[in-house]
């Protein structure tokens, strides 16, 4: 443990990783608020946005495994961390030249590779820079000024879409995927100056499936309910789309892209509010319990979803409604799910342990997202949400059972 992290929780490393974050999410989400109106534009169907997304947390979840690992061998994290922010704040770049979907998948697939060597390793590093008691407070703060670069970003985008030239529908697009490399380049400069580590020893024996097999059983019973919830938390980008289709009927798809933004900001705005409150308090109850119960809000948000597209609903207030369930639910998902595994795991093991619940929640989301898109482009939209909305509310279940 850093020597600051002795004195007080909210630290040097904290702070540094906090703005790291914070310039990352700035960089992509204002690109994620944009990119169903952009496919939309140059022809791109909601289950290729299905396969995108998967695909793209599928790479992330296997490589998560590998880097949590991979660090807790060889004692040291901040040079993958680093590499992992330059690709996932350059790649998105080159959908400016994306004409189809193949483009959007190789950009995807790169920066989910970034964020997928780099996530369980920093979750790791900020366990590592507090004490045990204050892990709540720590992972809430880091997940409020992530979100709040998520709330910044979209708000850029949405604002950038509304004042760029238009000699083409996708032209305002790739401009805005272009001036995402100027936050994406600067959260690898804070990583880089603003964040030490403290080598540790490691041990070059580890062997990964034995180091997975050897995590303590409290916390594989733990990923289980995480598992079966993340098998319906689809891409937050699906829920941006389906607010761009419920909109552009009766108002016209530029006005739906700009508002889908809007909303996305909403969530995030709320998303930022709620990750502080929620950390902070489960440093005073169960966190498990607490988890489970964001699990419930999700599976409510997917839910009200599905009921929209079933009435056919073009209002902004209930999309509203829907967005700000979304930001609360993920607000207290991430801290918490980001507090729990310090608490279960020894420090040796941690970046296996990071790296096992992303790959977890990594294919669940490949399965989530496909499901939503399949379901959605081959049945309805109303039935996609309402599947993940039942597989949600069952990993809400599970976790409560294995918590009591």
């Amino acid at each position: 443990m850093p020597q600051d992290a002795k004195t007080h929780w909210l630290n040097r490393n904290v702070l540094g990783m906090t703005v790291t974050s914070f310039c990352a999410d700035v960089g992509y989400e204002m690109i994620n608020a944009v990119l169903p109106a952009f496919l939309a534009s140059i022809g791109v169907a909601a289950a290729a946005l299905g396969w995108i997304e998967g695909s793209a947390d599928a790479l992330s979840s296997f490589v998560k495994l590998g880097s949590g690992w991979y660090s807790d061998r060889v004692g040291h994290r901040k040079p993958i961390v680093t590499v992992g922010y330059f690709l996932s704040g350059t790649a998105l770049s080159i959908f400016a030249a994306a004409v189809s979907w193949p483009l959007v998948l190789v950009g995807r697939l790169l920066a989910w590779f970034g964020k997928g060597i780099r996530g369980p390793l920093r979750d790791a590093m900020l366990s590592e820079s507090t004490a045990p008691g204050t892990r709540g407070k720590v992972f809430g703060l880091h997940r409020a000024g992530d979100t709040a670069g998520a709330v910044l970003g979209p708000l850029l985008g949405a604002a950038l879409l509304s004042v760029l030239p238009r000699p083409n529908p996708s032209a305002p697009y790739r401009v805005i995927f272009l001036i995402s490399l100027v936050p994406g380049l600067l959260s690898v400069a804070s990583m880089v100056f603003l964040v030490r580590e403290q080598r540790a020893p490691g041990n070059r024996q580890r062997r990964l499936w034995v180091s997975v097999r050897e995590l303590p059983r409290p916390y594989r019973r733990f990923l289980i309910g995480v598992g079966v919830f993340g098998a319906g938390d689809f891409a937050p980008t699906l829920l941006v789309l389906a607010a761009t289709h419920l909109l552009a009927p009766a108002r016209g798809l530029a006005y739906a892209g700009i508002a889908a933004a809007g909303l996305y900001v909403l969530r995030n705005a709320v998303y930022a509010a709620t990750a502080f409150p929620a950390g902070a308090l489960g440093d005073r109850m169960s966190k498990t319990r607490l988890l489970a119960i964001g699990y419930a809000l999700g599976a409510l948000t997917a839910f009200a979803t599905a009921a929209l597209f079933a009435g056919n609903s073009t209002g902004l207030a209930p999309l509203a409604g829907v967005f700000l369930l979304a930001g609360i639910y993920i607000g207290v998902e991430d801290a918490l799910e980001g507090a729990i595994p310090a608490g279960m795991v020894p420090p040796e093991d941690r970046g296996t342990a990071y790296g096992l619940m992303g790959a977890v929640n990594g294919i669940g989301d490949f399965i989530a997202s496909v499901l939503v898109g399949m379901l959605w482009t081959a049945v309805s939209p109303a039935i996609a949400f309402a599947a993940a909305g039942a597989l949600m509310a069952s990993g809400a279940v599970v976790l409560l059972a294995n918590s009591q």
